[in-house]
């Protein structure tokens, strides 16, 4: 079977570019950091749950418009680990740290633009996306977007940060500075929102500083020497077009997948918020848990990237190829695990969260069915797009990814909801056909050989 999906005798496995250890190395920080930073939507959700029903429904609110832009800071991540990967796999450190210092002053540009436009259109954005929720939730949307908008700069600059060590190896650094954040946050959090009873804001207010605090210090040790990108002297950068190119080549397409992905949320998250706060608080408790029962899997794929960009950059397909699949393993037991650990810490959350017992039991439900699904789909819908990615294949995935999100995600719901009656489920019906299609369209593409076809420093 493994012949079919890759030619072994091509592999040197005595001369791996990651053999197990350094797999484990790469793969295990990633994998946490991935958790703490779940963990910390979660805990914001769950301490301004206590507060009750409308504070917590309108951070999940306003978290699912923040996902959409924390979405196009991770495309413009993506470009960068690509990028830098593939540079240090062809053994060009200089053309790397060249590629590291034209992300760093594209990703600030855009995220300083994006919050300055969402400070200035943040009333009629949420009112355009979330017109019919009821104003008390309302009037909290705007106090939490307003102060959460002020960190995307340093949201974005530590999301280029990580992914400059990551595409190195060096994954262990970003998930220490995760981890330090989610104590800076958890303990922001008791201080304002109990402490102060600043309610929402007090929850915006420590993530602000959480993400100050985490770009600080990545780019701290971004300085010192002996890895493989220093950034020095950042206000002496300038535009470089060709390198600049390179990145929003990789960037754009990722972003406007990653982008209309979360729109599609939006489009159905703007239909369940019409249902009613109990819906509202189960979906949002409901993503959550789906979220954290992900995160081993988006780790793995994220680690893929380093791997497989490393092995394309040094003229390795076929072992790329390997690290596909034998990362998609990984994260199919991961994805497993996860799920069934999520579903048996569901209802003690739901009672520690001080969730109401009608939106307990629909969210409860929400998770039954994810438990059971997404360990049969999930891994072949995502994983191996990673790896894809990470040899140039950005065009595929952002056409694929885009339409069966809207064919399956946003049609199909639009369907169950109004011709069906079936109310805040046919969310989760829909994406679980989302997976199935993706699966089969990303399987294909594997097979088909193009996605290896698409070097960036070649």
């Amino acid at each position: 079977m493994k012949n079919i999906l890759y030619d072994a005798s091509k592999i040197d496995r005595k001369n791996l570019m990651f053999d197990n250890k350094m797999l484990r190395a790469l793969l295990i920080p990633i994998i946490i950091e991935q958790v703490l930073n779940s963990f910390m939507g979660m805990m914001d959700t769950v301490m301004v749950s206590n507060v009750g029903s409308s504070a917590m429904s309108s951070v999940a609110l306003v978290d699912s418009v923040n996902t959409l832009v924390i979405q196009v800071f991770a495309a413009m991540a993506t470009g960068a680990s690509i990028i830098c990967s593939q540079y240090l796999g062809s053994g060009d450190v200089k053309g790397c740290n060249r590629a590291a210092k034209q992300v760093l002053l594209t990703v600030f540009t855009i995220s300083v633009v994006i919050m300055v436009l969402c400070l200035i259109f943040r009333r009629g954005l949420l009112h355009t996306v979330f017109g019919k929720v009821e104003s008390e939730v309302m009037e909290q949307c705007l106090v939490y977007f307003f102060v959460t908008v002020l960190s995307y700069p340093f949201l974005a600059l530590f999301s280029a940060g990580a992914a400059f060590f990551r595409a190195g190896g060096a994954a262990k650094f970003p998930m220490l500075v995760s981890f330090g954040a989610n104590i800076v946050n958890i303990i922001g959090n008791a201080v304002f929102i109990f402490g102060m009873n600043m309610g929402v804001f007090g929850a915006a207010l420590s993530t602000l500083i959480s993400r100050i605090i985490c770009m600080t210090v990545v780019y701290a040790r971004l300085r010192k020497d002996k890895q493989p990108v220093v950034l020095r002297e950042y206000f002496k950068i300038r535009p470089d077009m060709a390198l600049i190119k390179k990145i929003v080549a990789i960037g754009l397409p990722a972003g406007i997948e990653n982008g209309m992905f979360q729109f599609g949320k939006l489009a159905i998250q703007s239909m369940i918020s019409s249902m009613g706060t109990v819906a509202i608080a189960a979906q949002s408790m409901a993503a959550i848990f789906e979220n954290v029962n992900g995160v081993v899997g988006i780790g793995v794929g994220i680690g893929l990237m380093t791997a497989v960009g490393q092995c394309i950059g040094a003229g390795r397909k076929e072992e790329a190829k390997y690290y596909i699949v034998k990362f998609t393993w990984i994260g199919e037991i991961g994805i497993l695990l996860s799920c069934i650990l999520v579903f048996i810490a569901g209802r003690p959350v739901t009672i520690i969260g001080g969730m109401e017992p009608d939106a307990a039991a629909l969210s409860l439900k929400m998770l039954t069915a994810i438990t059971v699904v997404k360990p049969v789909f999930w891994s072949l819908s995502y994983i191996p797009a990673y790896g894809m990615r990470a040899a140039g294949d950005v065009k595929f995935s952002m056409i694929a990814a885009t339409c069966t999100m809207w064919l399956c995600r946003v049609v199909l719901c639009v369907i169950l909801i109004n011709c069906f009656n079936i109310g805040a489920m046919a969310f989760w019906y829909c994406m679980f056909a989302d997976w199935a299609v993706r699966g089969i369209v990303f399987t294909a593409n594997y097979f088909s050989g193009k996605w290896m076809k698409n070097s960036l420093v070649g």
